[in-house]
């Protein structure tokens, strides 16, 4: 669920992937983006997910044009950073809420990572 409370803005690697693939969840389908730095998300990264920077985001970058206008699930390695990014999303009146954990929690998931050229990637 996204609202505003500390408790009610996180989710876990399933719960986050499911919204995001599921356009018919009682929430809406959310965007889920990776915050982390591009070596990062080179590494590995959830497939289709848009790439803002958390660096980005904190300078005052426009989200993606997928992100714009709905909710939106943050991810980085393992979730501190992307309660950085969801504070400040909220702050621009976006529904945001993170991810637990985040890629760690992800890949033990059995969640698929990849590169940007489609091979498994990993956790950097």
């Amino acid at each position: 669920m996204f609202c505003r409370s500390r408790a009610s803005r996180h989710l876990g690697p399933g719960r986050a992937h499911q919204r995001a693939a599921d356009g018919r969840a009682a929430h809406g389908r959310a965007v889920l983006f990776d915050v982390r730095e591009t070596a990062e998300w080179e590494a590995g990264h959830a497939p289709d997910a848009p790439h803002p920077p958390l660096s980005r985001l904190v300078a005052g970058e426009a989200l993606p044009p997928a992100a714009q206008g709905g909710p939106v699930v943050a991810i980085r390695r393992s979730g501190r950073r992307s309660r950085q990014a969801v504070e400040i999303l909220t702050g621009r009146g976006t529904k945001a809420t993170d991810v637990t954990s985040g890629m760690v929690a992800r890949a033990r998931a059995g969640l698929p990572v990849a590169r940007p050229d489609g091979d498994d990637g990993a956790i950097a």
